[in-house]
């Protein structure tokens, strides 16, 4: 077993089972894919549509069609040559409601559950009154008012003779020593209520208790279901009824005594004793790096892979487990020791591993994780980066702050997020982190002198500064985490109070040097608590918070990006290539995702604008005062009209006429629900949280009226739109281009071998027209007369079909091949990225088009102006000079090339080529 040659990501639900995806079986090896990349498969909560929220690790999605639909969709796959690559999760859970049976267990028998190790809970925190308790920050409203109306209330299961409390859907179970005080009450049930006392007093271990506790429940059920034991069971609820103040009384005492506590969901950020992932009150983190937890966890995994059902796996937001290389590297060694004896026709071979990573400019992945790399949001990164001007950059960022009247860059905005979420997501986690380092220097005579204020100030600026998502130890710290920490130490020197510098300099010592203010064991829990807290800070502060609040150009605003780096040169890119062909040459390449802000081609167009800055703010000054009185209320703001403007003009449909009254309300419908989403994840002016429905109504009228009813306003995006859009779909096709012909795996997310002008989620995960899209496969025509119908796409099928069967009869040149840069010159060599692939007497050659309008600055009458490139050239090393060449993506005879290529020549059709080496 190899790695994979190219994957398709598939997102499966209830609407898009496992028997649906193995229908389009045969359309997916057909466009050249070798795996399927599934969203999570195991269990999850009813109707889930992504599958993160797993409830149960032990079975596949029975909605998805469970393991019998597994069966079969590999079947399938495999009469084709093909594999499976499954997303796991081993960061969290899904909790609250009634169906994860682990996390049901810790509520009722607390500390001495049989999961009560599974989920990363602090059972002595910093609140006595949550001692031995676990917070459920559930309620949609205050507690007492809850309690008050009736929507807590006392119930009994008699399928399993539990006692549980019920809030709407969740399901709370009551602590076994706690059942005779409730049946007591009751004459029915009096006789019983002794059996529970008496039997549940004596010591006995944990394995004995539980059996015990089974018996009498089923004694419960008996009893409940005699002649009267409904009437007696409905009675003696009804005496907890918090209705009334007697009843209100007796069920607040009742849930006093159990091993949680019940809370408005608002009091989670500041109380909570249980890590969540990210902020997110209905999911739980799990203590992956204890064998036990990993073990139940990755069970079934392991027997998939064994019995031949998956090749490999992609592994969710590494950073959310506390030791992401112990985790790593244990998973590939489990993997490993039965890939030697794997059943059924599976491959032999080494299993496939890939994380989802986020590696800011100048981070790279660990190889001691042994893992084959990322799930390419860095390549996604890369590619857009490279299609960006320069020269655009402080033109775009002028306006940006002209208009939204910003004064910061994309940093200060960063950094101002992450002081918010400390405050206010993540106050209670920083708080316990700040409390325990606060203890060390208080019994050191060298640090107990610091004020507590001045110690937390300094771990908050150094949060702040943090450019990376985690360190990964220490202390002692490796030589990658030091550099990332002093770092860090610089941007919080310049920014804190020079009164606080002494605490930031204490706080520095105390996270990297070993054996400073504490012991070995308590500098490492420190720690690792420190890297929980950062790296779920970065990814809700930058990806989730200052994304959406700064907005010089969208398309740099994306997952894996940083909008501090522009643009890429031609020189940087080769060399990040080069790079993941001697660390990570297996690594994934993304182009879209499930996660992305904005779809692959939305992006390319955006980019566009960069070329074009003086037109972009001209036309923006236009609308504004065009629209000036559209507005209602107080919305949008400036900073959100100028990002909402790009994203109408970024994913505007190929084929949406000014006039389609339907496909502009489709359209509006869409850009609405990203609006929303948008102004909430700023949380400037609403949020998820405290949303301002006035002002997003404001927000939303102003879309409806200035894109749905003003008339000249539509006609003017319309005219822009048609002005930068073929510039895009050159851009679309470079990226698709250089996705599949660089070191590593390309990765195609469903459907966008189409045009992909999606937005964020959910407009990302739409469904899928696979037959429309084999049918287009099956039908299409040569190179030059797709690119002038580009408009339904299939110009970019061609593309990846054509360059993926290349990969599928050259798969070690471009598995292992060298990637040899090619030197362009002539007036518009910057315009070109070009390069070959090289292993042994096999070769490609890969000329595309960047930054197009520097060629071709009007493109509305064609896409494809050879004469425009004059004399640039391709300069073709030795080794290759006096070959023969097969250009894949047109049908042409072979050609000879001397010294030169020039793009005049090999770009006259597609403004994109890959050449095959014949002679």
């Amino acid at each position: 077993m190899t790695a994979p040659r190219a994957t398709i990501r598939l997102q499966f639900h209830r609407g898009f089972t496992l028997d649906d995806a193995a229908a389009h079986v045969p359309y997916l090896a057909a466009l050249g894919i070798s795996h399927v990349y599934a969203s999570p498969l195991l269990a999850a909560r009813k109707g889930s549509n992504h599958g993160y929220d797993t409830i149960d690790h032990g079975a596949i999605n029975p909605e998805l069609g469970g393991e019998t639909a597994l069966h079969r969709l590999v079947t399938a796959l495999r009469a084709h040559g093909m594999g499976l690559i499954l997303d796991i999760v081993p960061n969290h859970m899904a909790v609250g409601g009634d169906d994860n049976a682990w996390w049901l267990d810790v509520l009722e028998w607390g500390r001495h559950s049989l999961h009560a190790t599974f989920f990363d809970i602090d059972w002595r925190p910093r609140d006595p009154s949550l001692h031995g308790k676990v917070l459920a920050p559930f309620l949609g409203r205050p507690y007492g008012d809850c309690l008050r109306d009736g929507e807590i209330a006392l119930r009994f299961d008699p399928q399993d003779g539990r006692l549980f409390a019920a809030y709407y859907h969740h399901r709370f179970p009551l602590a076994p020593r706690t059942y005779a005080g409730v049946l007591e009450g009751s004459p029915a049930f009096h006789e019983l209520a002794g059996y529970f006392s008496r039997t549940l007093a004596g010591p006995r271990n944990r394995r004995a208790t539980r059996r015990a506790m089974a018996e009498l429940r089923h004694l419960l059920q008996e009893r409940a279901a005699g002649s009267d034991g409904g009437t007696a069971m409905d009675t003696l609820l009804a005496g907890f009824d918090g209705r009334h103040h007697e009843g209100r009384q007796r069920l607040h005492a009742l849930l006093e005594q159990q091993h949680y506590r019940l809370c408005w969901w608002r009091l989670a950020a500041d109380r909570i004793n249980w890590r969540r992932f990210f902020d997110v009150n209905g999911l739980a983190a799990l203590r992956a790096e204890l064998p036990r937890v990993f073990d139940a966890t990755h069970a079934l995994i392991l027997r998939l892979f064994g019995e031949g059902l998956i090749d490999g796996v992609r592994v969710d937001h590494v950073d959310g487990v506390a030791d992401p290389q112990g985790y790593c590297r244990r998973l590939r060694e489990r993997l490993e020791a039965l890939a030697g004896r794997r059943t059924g026709d599976a491959p032999a071979g080494t299993p496939y591993v890939v994380v989802e990573k986020i590696l800011a400019p100048g981070e790279q992945l660990r190889a001691s994780w042994r893992t084959d790399g990322t799930t390419g949001y860095d390549f996604m990164s890369e590619v857009s980066a490279l299609q960006h001007d320069p020269d655009g950059e402080a033109a775009l960022a002028a306006l940006w702050r002209d208009i939204a009247n910003q004064s910061g860059d994309f940093e200060d905005a960063a950094h101002a997020a992450k002081r918010e979420q400390l405050s206010t997501a993540f106050v209670g986690a920083f708080d316990a982190v700040a409390a325990e380092l606060i203890g060390f220097m208080a019994q050191d005579p060298t640090a107990r002198d610091m004020s507590p204020s001045a110690v937390q100030r300094a771990l908050g600026a150094l949060l702040v500064h943090l450019p990376v998502y985690r360190l990964y130890g220490g202390p002692p710290l490796d030589k990658d985490d030091r550099a990332v920490l002093a770092t860090a130490l610089r941007g919080a020197w310049r920014r804190i109070a020079p009164p606080d510098r002494p605490a930031l300099r204490l706080v520095a010592r105390a996270l990297g040097r070993p054996g400073f203010l504490a012991t070995p064991d308590r500098q490492h829990h420190l720690a690792l608590q420190l890297q929980k807290l950062s790296a779920p800070l970065a990814a809700k502060a930058v990806e989730d918070t200052a994304f959406y609040r700064y907005g010089c150009l969208l398309s740099r605003n994306e997952v894996g990006a940083s909008p501090s780096q522009f643009a890429l040169s031609p020189a940087a890119f080769d060399a990040a290539c080069r790079q993941r062909l001697e660390t990570f040459p297996d690594a994934l390449l993304a182009t879209a995702t499930h996660d992305h802000k904005r779809g692959e081609d939305t992006r390319a167009r955006l980019a566009v604008l960069s070329e074009t800055p003086q037109i972009w703010a001209d036309a923006v000054r236009g609308w504004m005062a065009m629209n000036r009185h559209l507005h209602v209320g107080a919305g949008p703001d400036p900073a959100d009209e100028l990002m909402l403007y790009q994203m109408i003009v970024g994913a505007w449909p190929p084929d949406l006429q000014p006039r389609d009254s339907a496909g502009l309300t489709a359209y509006i419908e869409r850009l609405a629900a990203w609006q929303q989403k948008a102004t909430r994840e700023a949380k400037r002016r609403t949020s998820w949280q405290m949303p301002d429905v006035r002002y997003e109504d404001a927000c939303r009228q102003f879309l409806t009226r200035s894109l749905g009813e003003h008339v000249p306003f539509r006609d003017s995006v319309h005219q822009l739109v048609r002005r930068i859009e073929r510039a895009g779909v050159v851009n679309a096709l470079t990226q698709a281009l250089l996705r599949m012909t660089v070191p590593g795996v390309p990765d195609l997310y469903q459907g966008t071998e189409l045009w992909d002008f999606s937005m964020v989620d959910p407009d990302n995960r739409r469904a899928v027209d696979f037959a429309l899209r084999q049918r287009l496969l099956q039908h299409a025509g040569p190179a030059a007369s797709l690119l002038a119908n580009w408009r339904d796409g299939t110009i970019k099928q061609h593309v990846v079909a054509r360059t993926l069967d290349l990969r599928r009869r050259r798969p070690t040149l471009f598995a292992r091949g060298e990637y040899l840069p090619l030197q362009t010159d002539g007036p518009h060599g910057a315009s070109v990225i070009a390069f070959a692939r090289l292993l042994e007497d096999a070769a490609v050659v890969v000329v595309a088009t960047r930054l197009p309008l520097r060629v071709h600055p009007d493109m509305q009458a064609a896409l494809v102006r050879p004469d425009l490139w004059q004399d640039t050239s391709v300069v073709l090393p030795p080794s290759l000079r006096q070959a023969a060449w097969k250009d894949v993506l047109n049908e042409r005879a072979p050609f000879a090339a001397s010294e030169r290529l020039m793009p005049r020549d090999v770009l006259g059709t597609l403004p994109v080529t890959l050449l095959e080496r014949v002679a």
